[in-house]
């Protein structure tokens, strides 16, 4: 069975008390076919380094990528170290996903905002790391490190992957990084925007823009799920995305401002005090898909799995050139990808590279 190396999926999508399963994830995403498994991070039960290493342990061919981590929680240090156990781990099948993160967690954690300044300067010091190179007397926005280095023998070709959402963050990425991890619930004219975005900064920054690999993110809730699990992975997962930066989205999307006033000022969102995908009641999730419009919803894959599958061809036809299947496990996903099979574009051919941040294939 042939391996679908543009396509990909979150490894204990939204919250997890269970770790352990995503060895399971691992082992059957592989069996499917699935080509890369993205690791995010949060603070209580996903340290993206250790599952990492579990996902390349338990996996040969699957390539796994940290979608995201903040380069301000760690060393640069130990976040290089960590890159380079991880390749080597993995057969060189790992690639480092960088972001910029919530501003006020923080906030509240004692940490520097992140911005671009800093994702340059860091992502050269790890490049130097990387190839064998020590880092002198470093002083950028990135920290003060007056001697960095790993070993002087070491040539790792370890790519760089950012997460975007804005144009501007969207151009930069593409003038820096080897591939570009996009957001959930982007429109198809809005993913063909950033794609253009990417590809811009790149040509900006004399590279070849189609070297940068481009990964849209795509909800995929097929109707074989329980109703109620649809909810929670549709309507949950995006009222939490409005809670969290729903400005910066619905500007992105070309979406009602009034509506997200409408919906922030209904008294179950203002006096929510959790992240919905995580705990919100049948109840509160109708009250929820009464509040967002049907439109902002629509940007996501759902229905029978043959229509998932269509959405799929609809994100590489707006320019990705990988998709996350987002919000599902592998065993979840498997109708879809059966039917994706069955209309995957001739010209997508065999993979090129294990790796998911390595060029298109």
């Amino acid at each position: 069975m042939e391996d679908l190396w543009e396509l990909g999926f979150y490894g204990l999508a939204g919250h997890s008390a269970t770790p352990r399963d995503l060895l399971d994830e691992v082992r059957t995403a592989e069996a499917l076919g699935l080509g890369a498994v993205f690791v995010s991070e949060r603070f209580a039960t996903k340290e993206a380094a250790t599952l990492v290493g579990a996902a390349a342990a338990v996996s040969e061919r699957i390539g796994i990528a940290t979608g995201v981590t903040n380069h301000n929680t760690r060393h640069p240090l130990l976040t290089a170290t960590l890159a380079t156990t991880a390749h080597r781990l993995s057969g060189g099948r790992f690639a480092l996903g960088l972001g910029r993160g919530f501003d006020p967690l923080f906030d509240v954690m004692g940490l520097p905002r992140v911005t671009g300044a800093q994702l340059a300067d860091v992502a050269g010091v790890l490049r130097t790391l990387w190839r064998g190179g020590a880092v002198v007397d470093h002083h950028g926005p990135a920290g003060d490190f007056p001697y960095l280095s790993q070993d002087p023998s070491f040539d790792e070709d370890i790519p760089i992957m950012l997460a975007a959402l804005g144009e501007r963050t969207l151009e930069f990425a593409g003038g820096l990084a080897d591939g570009v991890v996009l957001h959930t619930f982007f429109t198809d004219e809005t993913l063909a925007r950033s794609v253009a975005a990417v590809r811009r900064g790149a040509e900006r920054a004399g590279r070849d823009p189609a070297s940068v690999r481009i990964w849209s993110v795509l909800a995929t809730v097929g109707d074989h799920l329980p109703a109620e699990r649809r909810a929670l992975k549709l309507t949950g997962r995006l009222a939490t995305y409005l809670q969290g930066y729903g400005d910066l989205l619905v500007r992105v999307n070309g979406w009602d401002p009034a509506a997200l006033a409408r919906f922030r000022a209904d008294p179950l969102v203002a006096g929510y005090t959790g992240a919905f995908d995580a705990t919100a009641t049948p109840a509160e999730l109708d009250r929820l898909t009464e509040l967002i419009p049907a439109e902002w919803l629509a940007a996501s894959a759902t229905g029978p799995p043959e229509r998932c599958a269509r959405r799929v061809l609809d994100q590489l036809d707006a320019g990705a050139d990988s998709v996350i299947l987002h919000g599902a496990t592998p065993d979840e996903l498997a109708p879809v990808l059966a039917a994706y099979r069955a209309v995957r574009p001739e010209r997508l051919g065999a993979r090129a590279s294990l790796n998911p941040g390595a060029g298109p294939a």
